[in-house]
């Protein structure tokens, strides 16, 4: 009797490549990197969609600031923290999905990237809506 040869994905044992050779590991950090991104766009947004702040100089010279929010940047703004928690979420269950043994990294960072959209979404809703 023959034996067969064992295919290629048998014969590399998953837990003997390092993390930074794994596709799926490299994947799940571009899209966490890709999420933080798109958080630090919301922050841009965030500066200037938000009223101006008028200083007593400002006022004592009759200069006008902005004194409501941008609505189109508003828009933008609710999109990318939207798109923050959408990959925060599957980032998250990338990890669920990989990290099964005990000696793999938690990683808190999706964590957090999903506290502050969800908070920060939370407190445009009851600015908006008071």
């Amino acid at each position: 009797m023959k034996q067969s040869q064992p295919s290629r994905s048998q014969d590399q044992n998953r837990r003997k490549i390092p993390r930074e050779n794994d596709f799926f590991f490299r994947c799940m950090v571009f899209v966490n990197v890709l999420g933080w991104f798109s958080f630090i766009g919301a922050l841009l947004v965030f500066h200037n969609a938000r009223p101006e702040f008028v200083s007593g100089v400002q006022a004592f010279w009759g200069l006008e600031g902005r004194q409501e929010w941008s609505q189109t940047l508003s828009i933008y703004l609710v999109g990318l923290l939207c798109l923050c928690v959408i990959i925060s979420v599957a980032v998250l269950f990338m990890k669920r999905f990989r990290n099964r043994r005990e000696k793999d990294y938690f990683g808190i960072n999706g964590h957090v990237l999903l506290v502050a959209a969800v908070s920060s979404l939370i407190i445009l809703y009851f600015e908006f809506n008071p």
